[in-house]
């Protein structure tokens, strides 16, 4: 295991050129030739708990080396996809992460998420509708280094709808005629009145999510099926993301399953509120904008997703006591940073893809570690209490808030250019 680990950090902190980004670069020679570690199993692998722990070579798929090449992805610590060789003849692609990101996070929210859909499986109205949160395996071995799961078959929301380079996409093959995203950016980031420039970008720019299905599903059930399963999706993730306090919503961090229509959210690492630290404070509780809301069809937000929304929350709020337990755990962490670190910060914010010399005025780098904890917990608390602004609220009043918030324009029109809101 010592091994494997071991390889997997040299993996993570390879040093990359900058003209290497979406490219495959050779793995160097120690990396390549690595014997099989029959005891190891593949750590991205999922494979069900024998009670009896009567573990034997066939019942996982264990650790046979790693592919030759990666392909540098693009980001500031230039994480690598790499497949790893399972003993089943499968191919893992997984994503090894170094740098000031602490996987930590991403795991408990993982964790989390797990336990919640534990809870939705085993209560008859969610399993009915067949509720749950996508998740994948994160695997952190150091505070700076780790593995995740590849989750394949899946496509950013941003990709699908404004293209890798953000210049094309279903808007530019559906929107003829309508801004491009970056002529929204400059008009949202130098409009002098916010709400009125957010307002202009709207009436030029208008949603084309609808036709993902339309585009993927030519059968009429079919269609209708996915349409459904991506409205159940995006309520679930997002009652389950504004409990734990997900933040750093942009439309590249939600990933659309192409065969299932499901969404899957990555990139967990701010979260409990830490949005709000964020130079440009992120007041949304999760992301609701006119694109998602018209993948969702005719109703919108209206029926099943309010419907769907409303039965989470239920479910979490019966088993609170659980989901604090997990919560409670992770804050207590004397490892773990709470206040998001300027260079974190300025990171999730930068003005153009390139520039990170950003004064950092206004962040809060005070590590005022049990403090911001205990704040933490309580708003956990809170939430699953329903109180909101002060107010105890019903399920259904809280759910009312909560879409209220997500698409008021006078929140969305503050957000940083970069996440989008118009999007």
């Amino acid at each position: 295991m010592k091994q494997m680990v071991e390889i997997y950090i040299k993996l993570a902190e390879l040093e990359t050129k900058r003209e290497d980004t979406n490219r495959k670069v050779m793995l160097p020679r120690e990396l390549r030739n690595l014997r099989q570690l029959e005891l190891v199993p593949v750590v991205t692998a999922t494979f069900s708990i024998d009670q009896s722990c009567q573990y034997h070579e066939g019942s996982f798929p264990y650790f046979k080396g790693l592919g030759d090449s990666v392909i540098v992805m693009n980001g500031v610590n230039a994480p690598k996809v790499v497949e790893c060789l399972g003993s089943d003849g499968c191919r893992y692609r997984q994503l090894a992460k170094s740098g000031n990101d602490d996987l930590r996070q991403d795991a408990v929210m993982e964790q989390f998420f797990g336990l919640v859909n534990t809870f939705l499986q085993n209560h008859r109205d969610t399993w009915k509708r067949r509720l749950g949160v996508r998740t994948y395996k994160v695997v952190p071995f150091t505070p700076s280094a780790g593995v995740l799961e590849w989750v394949d078959g899946t496509l950013p929301l941003g990709e699908y709808l404004i293209g890798s380079m953000r210049n094309g996409g279903a808007h530019g093959r559906y929107g003829v005629g309508d801004w491009s995203f970056q002529k929204c950016r400059e008009h949202v980031a130098n409009g002098k009145d916010k709400r009125k420039a957010f307002q202009e970008v709207c009436r030029k720019f208008r949603p084309v999510m609808h036709h993902f299905f339309l585009e993927r599903f030519l059968q009429p059930a079919d269609w209708f099926e996915k349409r459904l399963a991506y409205t159940r999706s995006v309520a679930t993730s997002s009652m389950v993301g504004y409990i734990v306090g997900l933040g750093d919503r942009h439309a590249m961090n939600i990933l659309i399953d192409q065969t299932t229509a499901e969404v899957v959210h990555i990139d967990l690492g701010v979260a409990f509120e830490q949005g709000l630290m964020l130079k440009t404070p992120e007041r949304v509780p999760f992301r609701l904008t006119r694109d998602i809301i018209d993948g969702m069809g005719v109703t919108g937000v209206e029926g099943v997703f309010r419907r769907c929304c409303e039965e989470t929350l239920s479910v979490m709020r019966t088993n609170k006591e659980a989901l604090l337990t997990i919560v409670e755990v992770f804050i207590h962490d004397p490892l773990y940073k709470w206040a998001l670190s300027p260079l974190k910060a300025l990171q999730r914010q930068k003005e153009t893809d390139d520039d990170l010399n950003l004064s950092c005025e206004g962040l809060q780098d005070g590590y005022e570690g049990n403090k911001d904890a205990a704040r933490a917990l309580m708003r956990v608390k809170q939430k699953l209490d329903g109180y909101e602004e002060g107010e105890m609220r019903s399920i259904h009043g809280q759910v009312q808030q909560l879409i209220q918030d997500a698409i008021d324009p006078e929140r969305l029109c503050q957000l940083f250019p970069g996440w989008g809101a118009w999007l």
